[in-house]
């Protein structure tokens, strides 16, 4: 079956707002292409993700927004689902501002931010983002990322008596991917790990590690039975599709296999296998939200993955 990628990332389901998010969780994002999100239980406060690095001046501002809408003084917890550029880019500024947040992430996390070469490749990545969606020539920073308490699967951080924040490991996307569920409202925030929901029938995946392990992380997501989903870059999802979301996601995993190991056996090189893998899911819609770059950045890691595995 041929389905249309071009159409666009940002069609939502009829009478659905992506952005209506319960009253304790508040929308703090700046600028396109990373989200981040406050969480405001009664004793504390947890920021998921921390967006591009481009836009920070902006976040910043709308988390003192929040928060002195909420009668808080500060950061209590930072929530890291994965190391990549688009959701720990503005951490170094937001640690400025709020220095005692205790960031928590995979302890993978921890050796990315101590890897000059990964550190090379966010700054050259957001530094991309920066020129595609702002005209600005200042340079991104990388300094002062770090993680101060590694979770794990099962893991609990405790944000009031009565809520607490769930950990579960979700490798795939990468190796440090971390999903959270919110309790007790049973609100999930899914990692990449899981992919990407673009409209009714269209979730991008971006299998860059590991398979088997996304799949494993859909089966781990959907068996723990969340009431809500938050979807990285995307936003609540409806209660209607939660259902189906993470079967929706292994569909279009292993349709993306299958494609790809189709094209290998018709004999194309790595760089025509690149290119077939950019006409069949790149579009100027998805570049609105992901700069090129990105893209064909994680286009290499998917293919030659699912080359390496299944046909060497």
């Amino acid at each position: 079956m041929h389905r249309d990628y071009s159409s666009s990332i940002y069609v939502d389901f009829p009478e659905h707002d992506r952005f209506d998010y319960p009253t304790n969780i508040i929308r703090v994002t700046a600028g396109y292409g990373g989200e981040s999100l406050l969480i405001v239980s009664e004793e504390k406060t947890a920021l998921y993700d921390c967006g591009m690095a481009y836009c920070h001046e902006g976040l910043v501002s709308n988390i003192k927004k929040a928060l002195k809408l909420h009668h808080r003084s500060g950061i209590d917890f930072i929530l890291i689902s994965h190391t990549h550029y688009d959701h720990i880019g503005a951490l170094p500024y937001i640690l400025k501002e709020y220095p005692d947040a205790v960031v928590c992430g995979a302890e993978k996390s921890k050796s990315v931010f101590a890897s000059e070469g990964a550190k090379k490749t966010m700054k050259r990545l957001g530094e991309s983002a920066r020129d595609n969606f702002v005209d600005s020539k200042e340079p991104v920073s990388v300094d002062g990322l770090r993680i101060d308490h590694i979770v794990r699967d099962g893991d609990e951080i405790r944000l009031s008596d009565h809520e607490y924040i769930k950990v579960l490991e979700t490798k795939g996307h990468t190796d440090c991917s971390m999903t959270y569920v919110l309790e007790p409202y049973s609100i999930m925030f899914a990692c990449e790990s899981t992919g990407v929901l673009r409209n009714t029938q269209l979730i991008h995946t971006a299998i860059l590690k590991s398979f088997s392990d996304t799949l494993e992380s859909a089966d781990k997501c959907k068996a723990y039975g969340a009431k809500h989903i938050i979807g990285p870059h995307y936003g609540i999802v409806p209660d209607s599709f939660v259902d189906k979301y993470f079967d929706l996601y292994k569909s279009f995993a292993n349709e993306e296999k299958e494609k790809i190991l189709y094209w290998y056996d018709e004999g194309m090189s790595f760089d025509e296998l690149m290119a077939k893998y950019e006409e069949e899911y790149w579009s100027e819609e998805r570049g609105k939200a992901q700069p090129k770059a990105a893209f064909l950045e994680n286009a290499k890691y998917t293919i030659k993955h699912i080359v390496e595995v299944f046909k060497k």
